[in-house]
This record gives structure tokens, C-alpha cells and sequence, in this order.
């Protein structure tokens, strides 16, 4: 019964908040005002305070170039609580754009919506993905293409980075950084999550959104771990599939190490990273 009125009311407030805020953010996109890309930063902050999350980062967003952040996908609780560590938008599906409520805080974001199986729309959204990272944003890709139960890190699909990364080594994008953003769900209500627990905030397979974020909204106040990895320069690679290699594995290792809150044992560069996440010692 708690649960349910928890839910009813973190539910209530996040919209007595979100609607009067909307017009603003309109606004500041269609005036294209620098505020378009601080105004969500700050109110996903407060979104996460509503939602009782508490989040602790380790890194920084390097903010003087354009960044492409590549990351892995647990929920759908990730956007705000990376929308809280820094001012960026995101690269989605084009399914959410249909999606009732949740597809206008994703454009009023300035969300690029990928339709991947045109191959037309996808070279036009890349063309737009270069220009906003050009222009100095910062970009999120979830590069699994989808979402997990957290117990995880799926493989990186290397078509998703084709956006910002041809097979063709030729490098031109001088002022564009990539930096890898692993995030983990660690505690719920203060008590570990564990890979028993971690369904409950996992977002994943043809699980409904309205029904999980019901059951999610009243276990309680979340804790979430961060790790960004440092600047590397998009010409540093050679093509999408080694940025595609190199980003997986960090990215692994770091949800590893966060979810056992302790660094993995050193290991050869050929020794692949285990993609399960083994409970804490």
C-alpha cells in the first residue's frame, strides 16, 4: 500500500513541476536561445530530486569541444539521471518519437530520432549528429541499441556509431571528443541492489513502460554510480568498429567495477572482460 502512494505522489509532483515548465523550454528550442541546452540539465537535477534519486559521479563532461558520450542503457531512468550530470541530448530510436507524453520531453531535449532501417534518413540524421557535435553539444549514444536488466553490458552494435564514425579512415572532425559514461544502479532504499534486484529497475524486452514505472516509483529512493572516462579525440580511431571496440570495453569494465565498488584485478589486453556484473565482495 506505501509503494502504491509513493508512486501516486512522486508521480503528482513530476507533472505539477514538468507541464508549467514545457513552454519555457519551447520556447528557448524554437528561439534556439543557449538556454535550450542548460534549461534541461537543470531541471532533470530537480527531476532527480523528485524521484528520490541520488546520483555520484566520478569524471567530468569535457565542455570546451563537442563530446559524444557513448554509454550503456539499463532504464529508462537513465535520461534524466545523465541529464543531471551534464547539458546534453540524446540519440533515439524513432519509435519514441510516437510515444504519447514521453516523445515531447524528448524533442523539447532536441532529441535526434534515428529511423535505422531507412538508410536515406540515417545519412541525413548524420549529417545533423556532426553539426550539433561540431557546434560544441554534447551527444548520448546507447550504443547496445537497446536496453538491459542491468546484470549486463550487451554487445555495441558498430551500425549505431556510423553516425559519427565512417569504415574509411579519414579524419576530419578535429574538435569532437568521445568520452564513455558507464552507469549502474547500486542501491535501493540504502540496501544493495545485487543482480537479484536489479530487474526492478531494468527497462528492458517488451516490458510496459507505464506499469514498470509504477512498480519502480515506490520501491524508494535509488543510488546511482557514474564513471565518465576521459577525452579522446574522435580522429584517434581508426574507424566505427574500433570505436566501437574500445568504448565496449571500457564501458564493461566500468559498470563491473562500479557494481562490486571495487577496480577488476589486472588482466592482459587480449583477455576479454567478463559481461557479467558479480555481486559485491
Amino acid at each position: 500500500m506505501m509503494r502504491h502512494v509513493r508512486a501516486f505522489v512522486v508521480l503528482s509532483v513530476f507533472f505539477l513541476f514538468t507541464v508549467p515548465l514545457m513552454p519555457f523550454q519551447l520556447l528557448f528550442v524554437r528561439s534556439r536561445s543557449a538556454y535550450a541546452r542548460s534549461f534541461p540539465h537543470w531541471y532533470h537535477r530537480w527531476v532527480c530530486k523528485i524521484l528520490g534519486i541520488r546520483v555520484a559521479v566520478e569524471g567530468s563532461v569535457e565542455s570546451n569541444r563537442g563530446v559524444l558520450l557513448v554509454s550503456n542503457h539499463v532504464s529508462w531512468l537513465d535520461i534524466p539521471v545523465i541529464s543531471s550530470v551534464a547539458p546534453v541530448s540524446f540519440i533515439a530510436k524513432r519509435e519514441i518519437s510516437t510515444w504519447p507524453f514521453v516523445s515531447w520531453l524528448a524533442k523539447l531535449q532536441r532529441t535526434v530520432f534515428v529511423n535505422r532501417e531507412r538508410k536515406t534518413e540515417v545519412t541525413e540524421k548524420t549529417s545533423e549528429i556532426l553539426r550539433r557535435l561540431e557546434a560544441g553539444d554534447m551527444v548520448v549514444l546507447f550504443a547496445e541499441g537497446t536496453s538491459s536488466d542491468g546484470n549486463t553490458v550487451l554487445p555495441f552494435k558498430t551500425s549505431l556509431f556510423a553516425a559519427v564514425k565512417s569504415s574509411k579512415a579519414e579524419p576530419v572532425h578535429h574538435d569532437i571528443s568521445v568520452q564513455t559514461l558507464a552507469i549502474t544502479y547500486r542501491k535501493i532504499y540504502g540496501l544493495p541492489v545485487g543482480s537479484r534486484r536489479r530487474h526492478l529497475i531494468g527497462w528492458y524486452g517488451d516490458m510496459d513502460m507505464g506499469s514498470h514505472g509504477w512498480r519502480l516509483l515506490g520501491l524508494g529512493p535509488l543510488d546511482v554510480s557514474i564513471r565518465l572516462g576521459p577525452p579522446v579525440p574522435l580522429d584517434d580511431f581508426a574507424d566505427r568498429k574500433a570505436l566501437a571496440r574500445y568504448t565496449e570495453e571500457r564501458v564493461r569494465r566500468d559498470v563491473i567495477e562500479l557494481a562490486r565498488g571495487k577496480p577488476l584485478k589486472p588482466q592482459s589486453p587480449a583477455a576479454p572482460v567478463d559481461g557479467e556484473i558479480a555481486e559485491p565482495a
